[in-house]
């Protein structure tokens, strides 16, 4: 079995708690409860005939720079970074992400996840104002963990490209 360490990675309350809670364990909850450091979860996915474990590392949220950062990111093979549309500022600090990453490890398969879709009559942002960065992403998917509206797909998504890139190497 293949073994992949995949971070979610975003602004704090971006939802990425709830996406890894429902994908892992098939439950929502709107009590909030902020993450501190990091929460490790494990899930095995079936692509095709391969089986992989994903190692799910959900960080922190943090809208400043943090050193720690490089510590969790590091071994990881690809990440889901999250935004949420009702908060246009959560792009920003995505982007921040984005450029830590390449700087600190490389270029990493990642999914933009463009969470809370339940309340896409709130957003502020669509996907035409994420930055160009975005367009290097697997895909870009609108979820709601709430609605478990493709959830799955963004877990597979990436899953499927970090078995794609070790066929490739």
């Amino acid at each position: 079995m293949i073994q992949k360490k995949v971070c979610m990675l975003g602004a704090f309350a971006v939802g990425k708690s709830s996406l890894v809670r429902r994908f892992v364990d098939n439950i929502y909850s709107d009590v909030y409860t902020t993450t501190i450091g990091v929460r490790i979860d494990k899930k095995i996915v079936n692509i095709g005939d391969e089986t992989l474990s994903l190692v799910l590392w959900d960080v922190h949220g943090e809208d400043s720079y943090q050193n720690v950062l490089s510590a969790y990111i590091r071994g990881m093979a690809g990440y889901l970074l999250v935004v949420d549309p009702t908060r246009p500022h959560s792009v920003d600090n995505a982007t921040n992400l984005k450029n830590l990453i390449d700087t600190e490890i490389g270029p990493k398969p990642f999914v933009v996840v463009m969470n809370k879709c339940d309340l896409k009559e709130q957003w502020l942002i669509t996907q035409d104002d994420l930055p160009d960065w975005a367009n290097d992403a697997e895909l870009i998917i609108e979820a709601s963990s709430k609605n478990d509206t493709d959830v799955n797909l963004v877990f597979q998504t990436l899953a499927e490209s970090l078995l794609q890139n070790r066929q490739a190497q």
